[in-house]
């Protein structure tokens, strides 16, 4: 046992403690976190009693930021870029209605079209042999609509935002509003809004190498299956119950195929393969600059569409 320090003795002199930051300022307060003295201007509202300035400061350089599972920023609400996309899409959609729906001249500029045509809607004519805009004006009463490989490379995403159909815009809505904050959760906003795009792209860039060069396509499924595919990459990842998406990635197999005159399986199957491959580098990429690995998988899954895109515009052109 120790023997317990000298009492002050009675009538003895007690030093009164100065501020850190204020040496010309007496006070009996101290920080709860460092035991400094500090004086009132110093004083900041902690969890219990006060903490200095200092104190305050390093727990702020400290504290982590809440991350997802694989290092994205946790959404204080997942909901939020699904509802901007949605937003967006319904946006397009009036607009292509009130512009004069299947004869909107907005519905032409945003719709993939993987080569221009010529066509006179008003007397329903198509003229597959002229394949410029020059030629085309040389044909009373027609009018040039260009596609991706005469240089109209937005509408390998802008189709993805646009629909005719009141069937069609609502039930990828439907789909984007049940997948999307659930992946949003997972990976974050930035890397959820990248693999969105990017599956969009990917359906889009399959459909610009296999699709009739004269037809339109158009509709977020590309991305809506890109969506089910990393939904399904994250399940395996986790060891997760895969079954009842697995049903449901059966009926819209089923789906697809059944009416395959009039929805593109080449958007359904590239957007499903894009959703797959940008999950991939998501959720297996090392820990150890897990970022950088990401931003590098995403960024050469870009290149090699990009690359695709090019080599198909050779040879339509």
């Amino acid at each position: 046992m120790t023997d317990a320090p000298d009492a002050p003795q009675a009538g003895a002199p007690v030093e009164v403690p100065h501020c850190y930051r204020h040496p010309d300022r007496e006070t009996w307060i101290r920080c709860q976190r460092c035991d400094r003295p500090i004086c009132p201007d110093c004083m900041r509202d902690a969890a219990v009693g006060f903490q200095c300035p200092g104190c305050v400061a390093e727990g702020a350089r400290s504290m982590r930021q809440g991350r997802t599972p694989y290092g994205g920023r946790r959404p204080a609400n997942p909901t939020a870029t699904v509802t901007a996309l949605i937003a967006t899409n319904v946006a397009v959609w009036l607009l292509v209605l009130a512009t004069g729906g299947r004869t909107s001249a907005w519905l032409d500029r945003l719709a993939l079209l993987p080569r221009g045509v010529c066509r006179d809607d008003a007397r329903g004519l198509f003229y597959p042999d002229l394949d410029s805009a020059t030629a085309c004006a040389a044909v009373p009463g027609s009018t040039w609509f260009p596609g991706v490989a005469d240089g109209a490379l937005w509408q390998l995403l802008t189709n993805a935002f646009t629909h005719l159909e009141v069937w069609h815009i609502a039930f990828n809505m439907l789909a984007l509003w049940v997948l999307g904050p659930q992946l949003e959760m997972v990976v974050g906003r930035a890397r959820f809004l990248a693999l969105y795009l990017l599956s969009a792209l990917a359906g889009s860039t399959l459909v610009f190498l296999l699709e009739n060069p004269f037809a339109q396509t158009l509709g977020a499924s590309g991305a809506v299956f890109g969506l089910m595919g990393a939904l399904l990459v994250v399940a395996l990842k986790v060891r997760g119950d895969v079954r009842g998406l697995m049903t449901w990635l059966g009926i819209n197999a089923v789906i697809t195929v059944l009416g395959a005159s009039f929805i593109s399986w080449q958007g359904h199957l590239g957007g499903f393969l894009g959703g797959v491959v940008v999950a991939a580098v998501l959720v297996h990429s090392p820990r150890t600059r897990r970022t950088a690995w990401q931003v590098a998988g995403c960024a050469l899954l870009f290149a090699g569409l990009v690359a695709l895109v090019a080599l198909r515009t050779a040879a339509l052109v």
